[in-house]
């Protein structure tokens, strides 16, 4: 497992093979099952996780007490709630397995330790942030005020493993839907296909 989180951070370009190794020694692998938290919302945020294998969802708990997925996350990508993170504050959000996973987390004051051990951090850390920034533009623009038809139609040609690695309750939360109405959809969507 340790090959694919070094393999990812050779493909980033950022780090050389001996900051790579360096670095590796920070992150700790840990192992998650469906259902177990990365983080719980409200708990201090002391992590950054790499997934190695599996997925996640992150969420916070409504008034009514449901949950509000705002993303998944699957291997190779990188996870926290990063403002909390950098400001060692409590999480806003819980982050919880969705699969058994693999993943390789680093603490706070080994993540600050690292960024002055290893400057090229700095750049792999932006293009981590870059890309967050591009999932929830991405979010945005391809889920926000479409119907619940349009939101699966771009689910199926865009992001198909999300139908095939999550609930269809969380994809409802996720698309900001109810779990009925993207039932529905998706018998529409089929049956036009079908015709």
């Amino acid at each position: 497992m340790t090959d694919i989180f070094e393999n990812y951070l050779l493909s980033t370009g950022g780090l050389s093979a001996e900051e790579i190794r360096f670095s590796i020694q920070f992150f700790k692998p840990i192992h998650l099952k469906k259902g177990d938290f990365f983080i719980r919302e409200d708990d201090l945020c002391c992590y950054i996780g790499f997934i190695a294998s599996g997925a996640v969802k992150a969420y916070a708990i409504d008034k009514e007490g449901n949950e509000n997925v705002t993303c998944f996350k699957f291997e190779n990508e990188f996870i926290t709630s990063f403002p909390e993170f950098v400001k060692q504050e409590k999480s806003r959000r819980s982050i919880r397995a969705i699969e058994d996973c693999v993943i390789y987390r680093i603490g706070y004051l080994d993540y600050q330790h690292l960024l002055g051990q290893v400057t090229s951090w700095n750049g792999v850390i932006k293009s981590i942030m870059q890309q967050e920034y591009h999932q929830k533009e991405n979010y945005l623009l391809n889920y926000n005020n479409k119907s619940v038809v349009d939101k699966y139609r771009h689910v199926l040609s865009a992001e198909p493993m999300l139908i095939r690695r999550t609930t269809t309750q969380d994809l409802a939360s996720y698309l900001g839907t109810t779990q009925r109405s993207l039932t529905r959809a998706k018998g529409q969507i089929h049956r036009s296909n079908i015709l």
